[in-house]
């Protein structure tokens, strides 16, 4: 069955609005999985808007299932990830003054650099997911360069998924058998929700991971935490 890690970083988003503890990341980070979430998520800037280099930290010890940090691996989240050791890097091509990641990496472009950079993470036996828009050759692009997974950008699936979901899933579709033909592990994220979700692992079952923060965060305003983590286990089953 496909996994759902959930982004926590909105929840620091209201946090540091106030500034303080509260609510609490690390104490949502307990309940999430509490409630049956199997992986927490953080995407740590360097401007620090929402997680912040500190709370990536004080979250290795008390998380129970698995840590993602995701991120662009410049020269100190690079440095952060070697520190803390999470169970997976997922790396990201955002600008650091990026609202949100609005594309994936191009994989032959910027082979050497990504190929020097999970090696660096694998030595440390952490497992390394490329953030990729659905195009094979971005896929085949990732394995040569040595990740283990490849994490799909869903922002067009989820875009047009009300207006055509065949035609908006086509192109994942053809992107998982890619990433299943080369060998590689794949994950999904970006706009995924409770619409959206059960259609994209129904379509592709051999997802390992989605990561979803923003939409959920929301829906927990409405439903609660406990009950929005219940709806999107049963989304992916």
């Amino acid at each position: 069955m496909t996994k759902l890690s959930v982004n926590i970083n909105k929840i620091a988003v209201v946090r540091n609005s106030r500034g303080g503890n509260l609510p609490d990341v690390l104490l949502a980070a307990r309940r999430i999985e509490g409630f049956g979430g199997e992986g927490i998520t953080v995407h740590p800037r360097p401007d620090g808007r929402h997680i912040r280099y500190d709370d990536v930290r004080n979250l290795k010890p008390i998380v129970t299932t698995e840590l993602n940090i995701e991120g662009n691996p410049i020269d100190s989240f690079t440095e952060l990830v070697l520190e803390v050791v999470p169970a997976q890097v997922t790396l990201v091509p955002d600008a650091a003054d990026a609202i949100t990641s609005n594309a994936g990496w191009d994989t032959i472009k910027y082979r050497d650099f990504l190929t020097t950079k999970i090696a660096e993470f694998k030595a440390k036996g952490i497992r390394v997911s490329i953030f990729v828009d659905p195009i094979p050759e971005m896929v085949r692009g990732a394995k040569e360069c040595g990740a283990d997974r490849v994490e799909l950008y869903t922002e067009a699936y989820a875009r047009d998924y009300h207006t055509d979901r065949e035609t908006a899933i086509e192109p994942y579709v053809a992107a998982a058998e890619e990433a299943r033909k080369v060998g590689l592990g794949l994950n999904a994220g970006h706009d995924l929700n409770l619409d959206n979700l059960a259609y994209f692992v129904e379509r592709i079952p051999w997802t390992d991971e989605v990561s979803i923060g923003h939409a959920l965060i929301s829906d927990a305003l409405y439903l609660g935490l406990e009950e929005t983590v219940h709806r999107y286990l049963a989304q992916l089953k």
